[in-house]
């Protein structure tokens, strides 16, 4: 082989569009890493219209990690003091299937959990969601969005009635006034926010605001930072609200012939005086007006969020409360304006739209809804009643369904819970009692290995065809270049031969990706995602393509140009049409500070890392950019604890404690510190933001709030411990051969 593969980056939700072509071509010498293997070589893709052919570090170097630390055979192992032994995926299969279905006999299909992920491929979420909530009749598939983007579906569900970002990247280049929330786009989108920052650069008069308590790389490039207490977010919004309703700068008409609820809203807003928001968001009532004064002076506003909202004991109020100001104003369906989530993950999108987390259903439905899962028995030949109508296991609650000893059966693929959940001594401690765990990855080891009873070696991207959908709803396929490592298998192949095996031979009756994406397709039609005139074939042909893409429209000249926002028509999905205000007042953080713990710990991710390691704590580059955890202080917090650059330092919640290095700065706000998510135990010893955080979640979206936590700070010897003894410090899971 020697042309290039068009795909799509595996990493974050921008979606950016690569070109990938063999390590060795005619007349050039072999692409090497640092060991001397041949590596895959990466470029951007000029032709996707997302990206633009930009691509960050993680997209560049992505190919230097494809073939590191494998997984390449299905192994097990009776008891997790054992050592993992090698065996053949007919044995592998069958204890799966036995274990299955012992468990629906004795304990029931709600004994049976699967968490997956956003890095899934479209097709590897939906042949899930047709085993577990189709077939096996239980809704307890639950995936890594529920900790990223679940406050973000459930804002857009109640306020238009259905999920889906209305915006796109094209309103980048389009907006006066760009409001970014609870988001480091410069460092976790990257590309977005290139576009954004040179539009802003060659029209002077366009505006930036960044909210953040870090003065972050994004805020570096705003023409207003609101370094805003953690957890007045919901302060900040009603009180840009007041003063355009004090300046009678709304838009009464969209506001009547649109909305719904308004009066409500109006009220509420009353008491967000200048002076009380300031007072409780820690900013000037100057820099409050003039946010408000943006919005006022801006035909275009662009709002975007990422974490910093979502994941919120508050997510779906802080996003809805966004949504309002988009409403009041009759910022929506227009160029250049809206409410723009921005996914964390490659397919979460996808995920979204195949019915991946425990309420919902493919195309966009609920589980509640009886027509919903009437709809889907009949088009998957299950008996009336086979889906249930009852919400199914979220991320914590299969935590605390592990704890009860009502969860048998443990199914994870594609993430690393082991690092990524809350109160993470609690969370290690109910995957030990797990009865039975299958953890389906490509990479080993991983922190969650340790926990598991079967380990299933899964293709990854590169190694098997499918689609993802990024933030602006656009859908690229991503093909295969490579063949998988050893004996691993794409997840959905993996899922539908378990299908079978129970079975279900009609229902996982595929040979091929293409044909699971038929057939996805065929769920989405005139569901709101509409999708049913994508095929692997047309992607493949015409490149990537936003939804709606209903088959009926195909060959019209407007298609492309109607598809690139929704609701230009101001038509909602709600029973009644309209778009409907919510009326939130702020309550604060779940675990404000106090005289114990008077510290307020946030978390994000570095420029470099993503999540958990498994793939950039593989890259050399990566690794020598970000070679080391840290905690951020402000100098006067440090200075009335006697900390000084690069001392060690201790981090106690109420649930565990962490060890850092202090970098001590002035970009993060007095009283707030600051650490990134993502060493594990296999990286740094004692390291894990996560030990620290909390499992409080929003009542709506069930999203923990993992940006905030009480901390308190306790100075350590400087000598206490370094880097060079952690490279010494061996976590290793059961060792394995593979």
């Amino acid at each position: 082989m020697t042309d290039s593969t068009k795909t799509l980056c595996p990493y974050c939700g921008v979606g950016c569009g690569l070109e990938v072509s063999p390590p060795a071509a005619a007349g050039k010498a072999t692409n090497r890493d640092s060991q001397g293997n041949p590596v895959w070589k990466v470029r951007g893709d000029k032709a996707h219209p997302s990206s633009q052919g930009m691509v960050c570090v993680k997209g560049a170097t992505i190919a230097e990690a494809i073939a590191k630390s494998r997984l390449r055979y299905p192994m097990v192992r009776d008891s997790l003091n054992e050592e993992f032994r090698q065996v053949s995926w007919e044995e592998a299969l069958e204890k799966i299937v036995n274990r299955i279905q012992t468990v629906r006999l004795t304990q029931g299909a709600d004994a049976i959990c699967m968490y997956g992920s956003g890095q899934f491929q479209t097709e590897d979420y939906y042949i899930a969601q047709k085993l577990m909530k189709g077939c096996l009749g239980t809704n307890n598939f639950d995936a890594n969005s529920r900790l990223c983007m679940s406050s973000a579906v459930s804002g857009y569900i109640q306020s238009f009635g259905a999920d889906g970002p209305p915006c796109c990247y094209e309103d980048l280049e389009q907006t006066d006034c760009a409001f970014l929330i609870g988001t480091n786009t410069a460092e976790c989108h990257p590309i977005v926010f290139n576009r954004l920052n040179k539009y802003c650069k060659q029209n002077r008069n366009v505006k930036m605001v960044v909210v953040d308590p870090r003065y972050t790389t994004t805020a570096e490039a705003a023409d207003l930072h609101l370094a805003i207490h953690p957890g007045t977010d919901i302060d900040l919004l009603n009180g840009i609200a007041h003063l355009l309703m004090r300046w009678g700068c709304i838009d009464l008409d969209f506001i009547e012939d649109c909305t719904s609820n308004f009066p409500a809203y109006a009220e509420v807003i009353q008491d967000y005086t200048p002076e009380m928001v300031a007072q409780k968001c820690g900013i000037s009532a100057a820099d409050l007006e003039t946010a408000a004064r943006y919005w006022k002076e801006s035909k275009r506003v662009l709002s975007m969020w990422s974490m910093g909202v979502n994941q919120s004991s508050e997510g779906t109020a802080k996003v809805r409360t966004i949504i309002n100001l988009h409403l009041m104003t009759g910022q929506i369906g227009k160029p250049g304006a809206g409410p723009f989530s921005l996914t964390g993950q490659p397919n979460a999108m996808g995920g979204r739209e195949a019915g991946g987390l425990a309420h919902l259903l493919p195309g966009y439905r609920s589980v509640k809804n009886p027509q919903h899962r009437a709809e889907l028995e009949q088009l998957w030949g299950l008996p009336t009643g086979s889906i249930s109508s009852e919400v199914g296991r979220n991320t914590w609650e299969i935590i605390t369904g592990l704890e009860s000893g009502e969860v048998g059966v443990l199914w994870i693929a594609a993430t690393n819970p082991a690092v990524s959940m809350p109160d993470l001594e609690r969370t290690k401690a109910a995957l030990l009692r797990s009865p039975f765990t299958i953890y389906q990855d490509a990479y080993y080891p991983t922190e969650t290995a340790a926990y598991a009873h079967v380990l299933l070696p899964a293709a990854q991207w590169s190694e098997k065809t499918g689609v993802m959908t990024n933030s602006e709803r656009r859908v690229t396929l991503c093909s295969a270049f490579r063949q998988p490592p050893g004996e691993a298998k794409a997840d959905w192949e993996i899922f539908a031969e378990v299908g079978r095996r129970l079975g279900f031979t009609e229902q996982f009756a595929f040979s091929a990706a293409t044909q699971v994406y038929a057939e996805f397709t065929k769920v989405t039609r005139d569901r709101p995602c509409d999708m049913s005139g994508l095929s692997h074939e047309r992607l493949r042909a015409e490149g990537p393509q936003q939804w709606p893409c209903p088959e009926s429209e195909l060959g019209k000249s407007d298609r492309h140009e109607k598809a690139k926002r929704l609701y230009t028509d101001f038509k909602f999905h709600t029973p009644d049409g309209r778009a409907k205000f919510a009326a939130y007042h702020s309550r604060g953080l779940a675990e404000p500070p106090d005289p114990q713990y008077p510290y307020v710990l946030t978390n994000g991710r570095l420029y470099g890392h993503w999540h958990t390691l498994t793939r950039t704590g593989r890259i050399d580059k990566i690794q020598q950019m970000h070679p080391n955890p840290f905690i951020e202080i402000h100098p006067r917090d440090a200075a009335s604890l006697k900390i000084n650059n690069d001392d060690w330092v201790e981090v106690r919640s109420r649930r565990g404690k962490a060890k850092f290095p202090a970098k001590v700065t002035k970009a993060i706000a007095p009283g707030t510190v600051f650490v990134p998510m993502h060493w594990g135990a296999l990286w740094a010893e004692q390291a894990e933001a996560n030990a620290l955080t909390h499992p409080e979640s929003c009542p709506d979206s069930k999203q923990p709030e993992l940006k905030a936590c009480a901390v308190q700070l306790i100075p350590l010897s400087n000598n206490f411990f370094s880097y060079q003894e952690a490279e010494q410090y061996d976590p290793t899971p059961s060792p394995i051969s593979v």
